[in-house]
């Protein structure tokens, strides 16, 4: 180190730069007390990466110091996680218009596939693992009742919690309060739809009244908000029965939360993923008839992709967030996580659109149609994906498929349905400004736990976790944020291009900037199972000695996804070309042994 560097880390230091900081990035936001002065300016410039004049910065200070007070007086009453920014994300870019068959009044059509109606099995238990499609169908002609299911689903979250942890709190009250009430109403011939009765469960950043919604975290293990999220209420009235609230990584982040780590079903000694941890392992492991989750940028589609289960990512705007603790306010997204596709087109069905609050949602139609030939869908795949060689010693870990026989023998599927695969390219954009998105939110969101150190009651605190990352985001500059949404909007316009030639594009799962990608520009993903690969070796803990993590031989074999991509507001065609597939190859209805 030169001993002008030197000299420069010990000034900054004897004037409180670099120590404890006040939140804010930008220069002057010292530590408490310290005056703003050209010297503590010259000090910021370091953190912020920009070099001023001393002329300049003489003229700085006032400005500064009006911005400190503004920014003291702001922190002297934060907004509480529930109030979004007076700033609306819209994911269709601008001068372009949404095609009139997404948004022209919805008209009544052939909804659900026909499903061949099954006698009552000996067990109710026999249906742990069915669809909502034949759950439904069940229930209706009343040949198992929703507390029958009810009884069933709770007693499988009581016996298996223990090896899976996916469990926060039973609503078990609740949930037989309503099963009866479905009971009934059917028994005087009022049938409310597919949901009608099915019990389902909850990632916990949904508020249910009565009930603790802890965000996974330590800070808010004992948090009750006294009102049901917009989603709860919206399948209360389709019908469906709340049997629990499941577990999520804290704050929305990997699958370790303040009580455990949350465990796949098809290896207990692997971590489920996250941060949607519960309801892929519940789904998966066949203790709920189907879950919400929640995606901010992965968060429905790795958890879906370890355990096996059919997930959902909707078009951001597509359904209300209202009740559910906010990460991104422009980018978090609430879908279903499923056994199949045409189970998430059920709730996606029951919970779109808006409710008045969350000013981010669209009033689109969404109209399932079951009958819907994928024949006649343009269907693309990313070529280039599909090419990359399978994973080696000697390939750069970017450009490597650790399932390229199933990726491949899914492309062979769909061409055997008669689907034209179009060759398509990713489009060639900068992701990386997720990153200051992203973290300028979260950091937002959680700025008051971060700055009275709650965060230090957290689980995780390695470099990677919340709490570093909210302390680092308060040196993300305000003309940063703006402009990587700026930069977005070229995301935008090249994803909107891409949809404009195809309706749906089929892509492996990982190796490509895809999820990255179209969680910056809203766009849709189902994401289902496509096949079964060995596992993975389990990763040692930070600092952990080499012998310590046991590695079965040979491992354990566990799922691998396959990822279908739609135009904004286009759910309905993803959704067809997905089930078409799921249907032709029937590896959702394979169960995790011991469960």
């Amino acid at each position: 180190m030169s001993l002008d560097r030197r000299h420069f880390i010990a000034t900054c230091a004897s004037l409180g730069v670099g120590s404890t900081l006040l939140p804010g990035v930008l220069w002057g936001r010292l530590a408490a007390g310290a005056e703003i002065t050209k010297e503590t300016i010259a000090c910021a410039e370091e953190i912020a990466g920009v070099k001023f004049t001393d002329e300049q910065r003489a003229m700085m200070v006032d400005n500064l110091k009006r911005q400190a007070g503004a920014s003291a007086a702001l922190h002297k009453a934060l907004p509480s996680n529930a109030v979004a920014p007076a700033l609306d994300f819209d994911p269709v870019p601008p001068g372009v218009t949404l095609p009139t068959r997404l948004t022209a009044p919805a008209k009544p059509v052939a909804a659900r596939a026909r499903v061949p109606l099954m006698a009552r099995p000996q067990s109710v238990e026999e249906l742990a693992f069915a669809p909502v499609s034949v759950l439904s169908a069940l229930v209706q002609r009343r040949r198992v009742t929703s507390l029958e299911l009810t009884n069933m689903y709770l007693a499988r979250l009581q016996r298996f919690d223990p090896v899976v942890h996916a469990v926060i709190s039973l609503t078990e009250e609740r949930a037989r309060r309503m099963a009866r009430a479905m009971d009934e109403e059917l028994a005087r011939g009022k049938y409310r739809g597919p949901l009608h009765g099915i019990p389902w469960g909850a990632k916990d950043l949904l508020a249910a009244k009565g009930y603790r919604t802890t965000w996974g975290a330590g800070p808010f293990r004992d948090q009750v908000i006294d009102e049901d999220a917009t989603v709860v209420q919206r399948l209360d009235a389709a019908g469906a029965v709340l049997v629990a609230k499941l577990t999520m990584g804290e704050l929305a982040q990997g699958d370790v939360w303040f009580g455990e780590t949350t465990r796949n079903p098809w290896w207990p000694a692997q971590g489920s993923s996250g941060s949607s941890a519960g309801p892929g392992s519940a789904v998966s492991a066949g203790l709920v008839g189907f879950a919400i989750g929640t995606e901010t940028l992965g968060s429905i589609s790795s958890p879906s992709t370890r355990n096996g289960v059919t997930g959902l990512r909707p078009t951001f705007g597509r359904v209300p967030r209202t009740g559910a603790m906010a990460l991104s306010w422009s980018m978090d997204k609430i879908g279903p996580m499923c056994r199949a596709v045409e189970d998430c087109a059920f709730v996606l069905a029951a919970i779109h659109g808006p409710d008045g609050h969350d000013r981010t949602v669209c009033d689109v139609p969404f109209v399932w149609d079951a009958a819907r030939d994928p024949k006649s869908l343009r269907v693309g795949y990313f070529k280039a994906a599909f090419d990359a060689p399978e994973r080696n010693s000697a390939t750069p870990p970017r450009l490597v498929r650790p399932a390229k026989a199933a990726d491949d023998a899914a492309l062979a599927v769909l061409r055997r349905l008669g689907i034209a695969l179009v060759p398509v390219e990713v489009p060639d954009v900068d992701t990386s400004i997720s990153t200051l998105i992203l973290n300028a939110e979260a950091g937002a969101a959680f700025e008051d736990i971060t700055l009275d150190g709650r965060v230090g009651a957290m689980v995780q605190q390695h470099a990677f976790a919340w709490p570093n990352t909210f302390r680092a985001a308060q040196f993300i500059p305000a003309v940063d944020y703006v402009n990587a949404n700026r930069a977005r909007m070229k995301v935008m316009q090249a994803w909107w291009e891409l949809f404009r030639t195809v309706d749906v594009v089929v892509t492996p799962t990982g190796g490509t900037n895809q999820l990255t990608a179209t969680n910056l520009t809203g766009n849709p993903a189902v994401i289902l199972p496509h096949g079964f690969v060995e596992s993975a070796p389990l990763q040692r803990p930070p600092g952990a000695p080499a012998d310590s993590t046991p590695q079965p031989s040979p491992r354990p074999q566990v799922p691998v996804s396959l990822t279908f991509l739609g135009g904004l507001y286009d759910e309905a065609r993803l959704l067809t070309v997905a089930k078409a597939f799921q249907d032709a190859t029937q590896f959702h209805l394979k169960r995790p042994p011991g469960f």
